[in-house]
């Protein structure tokens, strides 16, 4: 389970941002689940947190930071070699960015209740620092500390990791050593490889769909995935009553939803007339079950850029309800769409500590904060506050100031002419 995930000089993310899936001290969470801690110790954790902000906030590079740390873990070691450097999206605006280290670090807890932090630090030529540490018994360990600036660069306190002179000795300049030890399937180490390899998937809605849709459509064929699919596709209230799903040998399957029934039998549908909105949320599905069957921590961005609200809704309700998620599965998604603060019948479907905003700076560099440091009053309408731009978060526009600008460009066009 994530914990939180801290990045800095990757793309907007200039000075270093925090995400964190914990709820803040004092306050309290009906949707937040306790996660039992080696040690007898216990926090609570959210099921997913949305991230919210105006166009070119930066929102989507907090997912970007997130899926290039899982990236670097789980291709330092083979792909990087070929490159000439290390592959870096720094911040843009500031020269001195490109000098400057990119920083990565996450928290999270394995399945036996031990929570670990492992980070690093990447230059343009050689990782600069790597470090991992444990907390069996609610005390840190530094497992190993990497500095490329010591004439020793590798630091392993305690002796807690076998065959340290072996990695030490063959972990390349410009590789991890989480990379290079899970590649020699390290005993004590390739667990939290595989934590990454596990997590962190990535979705855009509007990219890969065929390839998604596949996926979904391949799932079809197991008769219990075949039947939650069916159920979600229902409960969308797109008009449709099941599927069809024909193997094809070397091939993605055949899918024909079935629309209509009552007193008529249902119709199959040609896959190429259905409506792009329908074809977005069957493309989701598959991931989406995946990730609940396994527990996973699921990236989606632009939530709502081709899913209808209801869609998306949906989406925020199966990882929140208890039923839906049985094993621990989380969701970090961004979205414009104002309308999934709240819930239709009032209310929030969103608590204040699962709502983070982005805005950017005068220097073009992104701020996230989460709702719950602006303290929104408890009877407080969320997405009305939210569109007045009491949180920030949003575009700084007046109501028709871009056809006045637009007049005004035209204006001075004909004066100069």
């Amino acid at each position: 389970m994530l914990l939180g995930f801290r990045t800095a000089n990757v793309r907007s993310l200039r000075d270093e941002q925090e995400l964190s899936f914990v709820v803040p001290s004092g306050e309290e969470s009906d949707v937040a689940r306790t996660v039992e801690l080696s040690g007898r110790k216990q926090v609570q954790v959210y099921p997913l947190l949305g991230i919210f902000g105006a166009n070119a906030s930066g929102k989507s590079n907090v997912i970007f930071a997130l899926k290039k740390m899982r990236e670097a873990v789980l291709s330092s070691y083979g792909e990087w070699s070929s490159y000439q450097g290390i592959p870096r999206d720094v911040f843009a605006l500031d020269p001195k960015a490109a000098e400057e280290s990119s920083f990565y670090e996450a928290d999270f807890v394995l399945e036996d209740g031990v929570r670990w932090t492992y980070g690093f630090e990447l230059g343009a030529q050689r990782v600069e620092s790597e470090w991992l540490h444990a907390y069996p018994k609610g005390r840190r360990q530094v497992w190993f500390d990497r500095d490329a600036s010591r004439e020793k660069a590798f630091d392993f306190p305690g002796e807690r990791v076998h065959d340290r002179a072996l990695l030490a000795r063959m972990t390349r300049a410009d590789a991890l050593l989480l990379s290079r030890a899970a590649a020699d399937n390290h005993q004590q180490l390739t667990p939290v490889f595989d934590w990454f390899k596990r997590n962190l998937w990535d979705i855009t809605p509007e990219t890969e769909i065929a390839q998604r849709e596949a996926f979904t459509a391949r799932r079809l064929l197991d008769e219990r995935s075949r039947e939650r699919i069916e159920e979600l596709l229902r409960v969308a209230d797109l008009g449709i009553s099941g599927a069809e799903v024909e193997q094809r040998p070397g091939q993605a399957p055949l899918v024909r939803l079935l629309h209509g029934g009552g007193s008529e039998p249902p119709v199959p549908l040609d896959w190429k007339r259905e409506s792009f909105g329908t074809r977005s949320w069957f493309a989701l599905i598959g991931p989406l079950l995946l990730a609940l069957d396994e527990g996973a921590v699921l990236l989606i961005d632009e939530l709502d850029a081709s899913l209808h609200p209801r869609f998306a809704a949906e989406v925020v309700r199966l990882f929140q309800a208890p039923w839906a998620n049985t094993k621990g599965a989380q969701l970090v998604f961004t979205s414009h769409d104002p309308s999934l603060l709240s819930s239709p019948r009032g209310g929030r479907q969103l608590e204040p500590g699962q709502i983070w905003l982005t805005q950017k700076d005068g220097d073009g560099a992104t701020e996230l904060y989460p709702l719950s440091d602006v303290e929104p009053g408890d009877d407080e309408n969320l997405t009305d506050s939210y569109l007045a731009g009491a949180f920030g978060g949003v575009p700084k526009l007046t109501a028709g100031q871009v056809g006045r600008t637009l007049l005004a460009a035209r204006a001075g066009e004909a004066e100069s002419s």
